[in-house]
């Protein structure tokens, strides 16, 4: 301190980075105790921080209001600093605050020491406070650094001001808007948005999720910011966070596309091995999908041969014309799969490709794989065929169109008619062999044109004849890899111990009794080992009807190939590593679809918030909490609802309200009752 204080003495000093006027009320030690106006209280503050400006005024300290009301204006301030320079060497003349003041004001009075202090310690370009506690004014050179500094810091907070107001605005952003934010605010927008969208993600302690709530004044959790996103349609709010960091969020490249289109243009061309082919083409051979459906994998046939009767199942042949290696299929073993979403397929192969030659189109000679098979009396293989073809399929039906075939059986048209009944006989053969039957209604969200509406799948005899009919096609593959010796992707599930029957008679048929054999059923798992498939009641299965949309499906396809055409299927080691690639990608696909309905059921329920549902309790999930699962025979899907009875039995009817369903926050309650 420069000059000694005393009591009542006016004192400047800077108090947690403001700078203040006060008065000096007593001294204790090293400490001071001062004053200060428009401050109620008093603080004690170190007595080497105070600047001694003498017995002032008697008059009442100045408030924050009357300082800043007094404050010199930039051209004050720069007269004062030319009046300093003109009488010397600028960086060497000092003043005292008082004498400042005197430059500045008219008068020295306590508020105008107050205002000068404070204007000192703004942003004014002219003069420094010295450790002397005296005041200097800055040489010239120095002022127009300061200054340009100042502009340079004055448009970089105009410009972030901008920034920041381009994303104020609650309404969706157009592109325009976005493209006027800089490299740095863009960069920071796309990180919160691949943060919304990653299902992984953490928020915890996230620097660019601290300065975003900070800016926006935004709760720093995930639905609140995800809400804030949507609002300016940066995230769609019915896209799965999940498939945001997926292979399938990727449309295909343009090379992959130019690749489709060239195998389009080759595809009625010959090709190695068309010339073994076998030509069914005088066969009935029959499609069935639901409607809209572009990729067609799978038609069958009924051959009538010395009295007997053989079922043929063909299933395209992408091996044709995708070569092992290629980029193309390089693609579609990173995708693995097609994923299926409310809102439509994203293909594994470019659709183009996959809806076009490789699909068993009605009229359109294909190639394909087929299997002939022959059952006895009671549904078991008795002799089967393996063989490349070509198909010509007359008939693209729905799934109505062949119910209505099978229970009408027209004259001259009763193929579909027997191969039910062939498939029923198959179907009983493996209830025999301890298979479990799930044939209930499956509910599902589909959504067209913007337009959510809900599919109800019934287990109808098409469907059931097509299901079994793949199951059969499996059946035969692995055999015939058992039998040859070469690897396959076989697909198996360990056997589980069910209820007993006097157990499940005590529980009502239907989904409450379904729910507690689902319940002990182990996961399927696919390797290279062939071992039984517990809940299909099949000894050995491969999965082989789809292998323009399962990657693992085309696999098999062309190790069956290759055993045909007398080469080297891949050994199993190879297999398996291939397998063990595919693992990722399928679990994801699982996953975004299984986020992708829990969506859609939110949408639907916040839809239907005064309506109440009829449920049937299956079973407690976390009775601590009072969650269980139901089922909704109307939805014909399962849902997790919250229940304050403390004893339901499975099978009990309950009833069920929505307590909030909001969809962009991710968030569904069901209450029970």
């Amino acid at each position: 301190m420069k000059a000694s204080v005393k009591a009542n003495d006016i004192v400047a000093l800077v108090l947690k980075g403001v700078p203040l006027i006060g008065r000096l009320l007593s001294l204790k030690g090293s400490k001071a105790v001062v004053s200060f106006g428009g401050q109620r209280r008093d603080q004690d503050v170190p007595l080497r921080d105070l600047v001694g400006l003498g017995h002032v005024s008697d008059q009442p300290l100045p408030t924050p209001d009357e300082v800043s009301e007094l404050l010199p204006d930039r051209k004050t301030g720069a007269e004062a600093w030319w009046i300093l320079a003109a009488d010397g060497d600028a960086a060497q003349l000092n003043q005292t605050l008082v004498e400042l003041t005197g430059l500045l004001r008219a008068s020295v009075e306590t508020p105008d020491i107050a205002a000068t202090w404070s204007w000192l310690h703004g942003d004014q370009p002219w003069f420094r406070w010295r450790r002397d506690q005296t005041i200097s004014a800055l040489p010239l050179d120095e002022i127009q650094r300061k200054r340009k500094l100042q502009k340079q810091q004055r448009l970089a907070q105009e410009h972030e001001r901008l920034q920041i107001a381009v994303l104020a605005q609650s309404s969706p952003l157009t592109p325009e808007q976005l493209e006027t934010l800089d490299p740095e605010w863009s960069d920071r927008l796309d990180r919160l948005v691949d943060r919304l969208r990653d299902e992984s993600s953490t928020l915890k302690d996230d620097p660019d999720v601290a300065l975003w709530s900070k800016v926006f004044s935004l709760s720093p959790d995930l639905a609140t910011l995800r809400q804030w996103c949507i609002q300016r349609g940066l995230v769609d709010p019915h896209q799965p966070r999940a498939l945001r960091s997926s292979v399938w969020s990727e449309s295909f490249s343009t090379e992959l596309e130019e690749e489709a289109q060239q195998l389009i243009s080759i595809a009625e061309q010959t090709q190695p091995g068309d010339e073994k082919r076998l030509d069914l083409c005088h066969l009935a051979t029959y499609t069935l999908d639901d409607a809209g459906t572009r990729e067609i994998d799978d038609g069958v046939s009924l051959d009538v041969q010395n009295g007997d009767t053989w079922i043929w199942i063909h299933i395209a042949d992408p091996a044709r014309l995708i070569t092992p290696g290629s980029s193309l299929d390089q693609e579609a073993r990173r995708r693995a799969t097609s994923l299926y979403l409310a809102d439509g397929v994203l293909p594994m192969l470019p659709l183009g490709l996959a809806a076009g030659p490789l699909s068993l189109r009605a009229g359109q000679r294909t190639a394909a794989v087929s299997v002939a098979v022959l059952l006895d009396d009671s549904g078991a293989i008795v002799d089967r065929r393996i063989t490349r073809s070509w198909v010509l399929p007359r008939y693209g039906l729905t799934y109505a169109d062949g119910d209505e075939l099978i229970e009408l059986a027209p004259p001259g048209d009763e193929t579909l008619a027997d191969l039910s009944q062939l498939m029923q006989l198959r179907c009983r053969w493996r209830r025999q062999q301890g298979a479990l039957m799930f044939d209930r209604m499956e509910g599902r969200f589909r959504r067209s044109e913007g337009e959510l509406s809900l599919q109800l799948v019934e287990p109808s005899p098409a469907r059931l004849m097509v299901s079994e009919s793949m199951l059969l096609m499996g059946a035969v593959v692995a055999d015939l890899g058992c039998q040859e010796g070469f690897a396959l992707p076989f697909r198996s599930q360990p056997p589980a111990e069910l209820p007993s029957q006097a157990e499940l008679d005590q529980l009502p048929e239907g989904p409450a009794r379904d729910a507690a054999i689902k319940r002990c059923l182990s996961r399927g798992v696919q390797g290279t080992k062939p071992m039984a498939h517990f809940s299909l009641g099949l000894s050995a299965y491969v999965q082989a009807t789809s292998p323009i949309r399962r990657y693992a499906d085309l696999v098999a396809h062309r190790q069956i190939i290759a055993h045909l055409d007398g080469l080297t299927p891949l050994s199993e080691s190879d297999l398996g590593e291939l397998i063990d690639d595919l693992d990722d990608p399928l679990r994801q696909s699982i996953q975004i679809s299984r986020e992708d309905q829990r969506h859609w059921q939110q949408v639907w329920f916040s839809q239907h918030l005064d309506q109440q549902w009829d449920a049937e309790f299956l079973r407690w999930l976390r009775p601590q909490d009072g969650l269980a699962l139901v089922h909704i025979a109307d939805l014909a899907m399962d849902f997790v609802g919250r229940s304050d009875q403390s004893n339901p039995n499975p099978g009990d009817r309950m009833t069920l309200t929505v307590k909030l369903a909001d969809p962009d926050r991710g968030e569904l309650q069901l209450q029970l009752a």
